[in-house]
């Protein structure tokens, strides 16, 4: 008996489906190009494998929400969303549900962290911020790449809002370093 892979109402393989369908709706890719796009494109906020990817293409195949054919390249096959995908993409977009609560290391570490010591606390924040000042170069970055590509100008202003996103939350990181890091105790 075959799998059910019918999508549980935002679950994760429905955010699966949608991130695939997203991807493909910009342009057609192999499964291939359409891990990388993920990457490239919303990889700062989302991250899907190979292993996810791959069978929820096939799912979606069967389900005609997508067609393909070999690729120009004779490796892999292109995928093309169909007008059936885009329709169950906006459905599905628009019933995501709720995202999970958050999970961050670094805040646990630091509730609990009279047990690690002040020194340690104070280290793990700098390096916090180190990250979060490599993400707003990465962020300036990503924002030129997008204002100066041509092609996208219909998803220009969608994608810029996530960098944006993304960039408000690593300055709220650094800021929020540089005010925390000093309160903490002196080492005994």
């Amino acid at each position: 008996m075959a799998p059910d892979v019918t999508p549980t109402p935002g679950g994760s393989r429905s955010r699966t489906r949608v991130a695939v369908l997203g991807a493909l709706s910009v342009e057609p890719m192999t499964g291939y190009e359409v891990h990388h796009n993920i990457e490239a494109t919303i990889g700062h906020f989302w991250h899907e494998s190979y292993g996810q990817i791959y069978p929820t293409l096939k799912d979606l195949e069967r389900g005609a929400l997508v067609t393909s054919e070999p690729s120009a390249t004779g490796r892999g096959r292109r995928f093309t969303i169909t007008p059936a995908g885009l329709a169950e993409l906006k459905e599905m977009l628009l019933h995501l549900g709720e995202p999970p609560p958050p999970r961050n290391t670094l805040l646990l570490q630091l509730f609990f962290g009279r047990h690690l010591g002040p020194d340690w606390c104070r280290e793990r924040i700098a390096e916090a911020r180190r990250e979060a000042e490599s993400q707003l170069e990465l962020f300036d970055t990503i924002s030129a790449e997008v204002e100066s590509e041509q092609g996208y100008e219909e998803h220009r202003e969608y994608f810029l809002s996530t960098v944006k996103f993304g960039r408000a939350m690593a300055a709220a990181l650094v800021d929020w370093a540089d005010e925390v890091s000093p309160t903490l105790p002196v080492a005994r």
